[in-house]
C-alpha cells in the first residue's frame, strides 16, 4: 500500500500539502498515532505517522523542525496531520516536511484517526487476500470470547492472554509511553520501565492503541518477535484494547472526580471535619485509618501515570494533586520510587514541558493530611529543572527552603532588605564577607582590598540596611536576602 492509495479515498477527505510522486509511492508498513514532540524512538521504517498536533506551539519553528526530523530519522513514509486542534495544518510544519522530504497530508476534523488506521490495514491486508472487508483475521471463537470478556469487565492481562493464546507461546506486552507494563502474556519476561520506554518497531512489532490518552499513558501493543503474528491480527487485537481503554477511561474520569472532591475538602478553610474526610477517602477508594501522603505536580496526567508505576499502591488523584495511601510496613519512600520514573515521563512530555512534583510528609487524620498537602505544594515550588522531584523532608538548607517561597515574595524581601545597597561594590563586599564567615582579613584578600576598606564598606552596609553584622539573626536576614535576589 502507498500514500497515494489513501489520497484517492473520497471517504477520508485527505488533502496533500506537500509530497513528490516518488515519495508518495513508497511502501507503507504500518501506522502510528502520536502527539509526542520527539516520537522517533517509537517509529519504524515505512510507517505513516498520525498526529493531532497537540504538541505544536504557534510560531515555534524549532519545535516543528525537531518533530519532522525525528520522523525522517526513523524512516517514516509520511505525516498525516489533523486539522481539528488548530483549525489547519501550520505552514511551518509544511515547510519542515519539505525541508526533510517527508510528505505531509492534512486530515480534516470530520475524519477520525481510527478511520485512517482502518483504511490502512484493510487496504494493506484485505487487498492482498482478496477477501471482503468484513472478514476478520482473528478466529471467530477468539473474537466471541474477547467480546464476552469485555462485557464481563475482564482486566487487561486476561484480555491480552486470551487475544494471543491461539498464536502459541507468544511474548506480548501492553505498554504505556512512559514504559509501564499494563499487561504481558504469561510467557513474556518482565520488562523494566526504562527498557520498555525505549522499545520500537525496529526490534519487533509495535502498534499504537487509539484511544483518548495523555502523552504519558498512551498505550501500545508490543511483540518482540516481528514474525509472531500477522499485522492484521495485531490490528484487531489493538481494536479490542481500544474498546477496553474507552471503558477504562470512563471509570478513570469518575475516580478523578472523586479524587478532586477529596483535594477540595482538604483545601476548604475552617476546622477539619474528620467524618467528612473519612467519607471522602472512602469515595475516592482509599482505605480508612491509615497513613497517607499528599503529592502535588504541575501535571495531573503525569502524576496519575507516575502513581500507576507504584504497582498497586492505593491513591486518589485530582487535577494537580493526589493523596497516596501508605501501608504501615511500606519500606520505600514513594517520592524515591517516583523519582526513578520521572525522567521517563519528562521524555514523553518533551523538552519544553514543565514537569515537576513535590511530596509532603506522612500524615494521619484530617489535620495531618491538610498539612501534608500544604507541604507538597511548597516542595513543588522548590523544584526546578535540575531537581524536578522534591520531598518536603529534602529541604535541608536555607537556600532550598527559600526556593519554595514564591518568587514575587522573595523579590520583595530581597529588594526591601538590600535595595539601599544598589548592585555595586557594597553588595559584593557583603556577599564575600558572609561567605568568609565575617573574616575581615579573608574578605580583604578575596577582594584585593585593604582591611580598612572592608571595615568602611561593611559599616556602610550596616547603616544602609539597619542590620548589625555582629548579631546572628541580622546576618541571617542579609544572607537570606542575598539568596532571594
Amino acid at each position: 500500500m502507498h500514500v497515494l492509495d489513501l489520497l484517492q479515498s473520497d471517504s477520508l477527505g485527505l488533502t496533500l500539502l506537500w509530497g513528490e510522486d516518488a515519495l508518495l509511492g513508497q511502501q507503507v508498513s504500518g501506522v502510528t498515532a502520536t502527539d509526542l514532540e520527539d516520537p522517533g524512538r517509537f517509529l519504524g521504517p515505512g510507517e505513516l505517522v498520525l498526529s493531532g498536533l497537540v504538541w505544536w506551539t504557534e510560531g515555534d519553528l524549532a519545535k516543528a523542525d525537531r518533530f519532522v526530523a525525528a520522523l525522517a530519522g526513523a524512516g517514516a513514509t509520511a505525516l498525516l496531520a489533523g486539522e481539528e486542534t488548530h483549525g489547519r495544518v501550520p505552514d511551518a510544519l509544511v515547510a519542515a516536511c519539505r525541508a526533510h522530504r517527508v510528505p505531509i497530508v492534512a486530515v480534516p476534523a470530520r475524519t477520525s484517526f481510527r478511520a485512517v488506521t482502518e483504511a490502512v490495514y484493510l487496504r494493506h491486508w484485505g487487498d492482498l487476500s482478496r477477501r471482503p472487508a468484513r472478514t476478520f483475521a482473528l478466529p471467530e471463537n477468539v473474537r466471541g470470547e474477547l467480546s464476552r470478556l469485555l462485557e464481563d469487565g475482564a482486566g487487561a492481562a486476561e484480555l491480552l492472554d486470551r487475544s494471543c493464546a491461539h498464536l502459541g507461546r507468544v511474548s506480548g506486552y501492553l505498554l504505556t509511553a512512559s514504559g509501564r507494563t499494563v499487561a504481558r502474556t504469561p510467557s513474556a519476561p518482565v520488562l523494566p520501565a526504562e527498557r520498555a520506554a525505549a522499545v520500537s518497531g525496529r526490534e519487533g512489532i509495535s502498534l499504537g492503541i487509539e484511544a483518548d490518552s495523555s502523552p504519558y499513558d498512551a498505550w501500545r501493543l508490543f511483540l518482540p518477535d516481528p514474525d509472531a503474528a500477522p499485522p492484521r491480527v495485531l490490528h484487531e487485537i489493538a481494536e479490542v484494547f481500544a474498546r477496553y481503554r474507552d471503558g477504562r477511561n470512563r471509570r478513570a474520569a469518575l475516580e478523578r472526580a472523586a479524587g478532586q472532591e477529596l483535594i477540595t475538602l482538604l483545601d476548604r478553610p475552617g476546622p477539619a471535619d474528620p467524618g467528612a474526610l473519612e467519607e471522602a477517602l472512602a469515595a475516592a477508594g482509599l482505605p480508612a485509618g491509615g497513613t497517607y501522603r499528599a503529592l502535588a505536580a504541575t501535571s495531573g496526567e503525569a502524576l496519575a501515570e507516575a502513581l500507576e508505576h507504584l504497582a498497586g499502591a492505593p491513591y486518589a488523584v485530582g487535577r494537580t494533586a493526589a493523596v497516596l495511601y501508605e501501608a504501615p510496613d511500606a519500606a520505600a519512600d514513594p517520592a524515591d520510587r517516583i523519582r526513578s520514573v520521572w525522567p521517563l515521563l519528562r521524555a514523553c512530555g518533551g523538552p519544553e514541558t514543565d514537569l515537576r512534583l513535590g511530596a509532603g510528609a506522612r500524615a494521619e487524620g484530617a489535620d495531618g493530611l491538610r498539612a501534608s498537602l500544604s507541604q507538597a505544594r511548597f516542595a513543588l515550588t522548590a523544584t526546578d529543572a535540575e531537581v524536578p522531584v522534591r520531598a518536603v523532608e529534602q529541604l535541608g538548607t536555607l537556600a532550598e527552603l527559600l526556593a519554595g517561597v514564591p518568587p514575587e515574595v522573595r523579590g520583595v524581601f530581597g529588594a526591601r532588605t538590600l535595595g539601599a545597597l544598589g548592585d555595586g561594590m557594597l553588595r559584593e563586599t557583603l556577599e564575600v564577607f558572609l561567605a568568609n564567615n565575617c573574616s575581615w582579613a579573608r574578605t580583604a584578600e578575596a577582594l584585593h582590598l585593604h582591611v580598612n576598606t572592608v571595615h568602611y564598606r561593611i559599616e556602610r552596609v550596616q547603616v544602609l540596611t539597619g542590620r548589625d553584622l555582629s548579631r546572628l539573626d541580622h546576618k541571617l536576614d542579609l544572607y537570606a536576602a542575598l539568596r532571594c535576589l
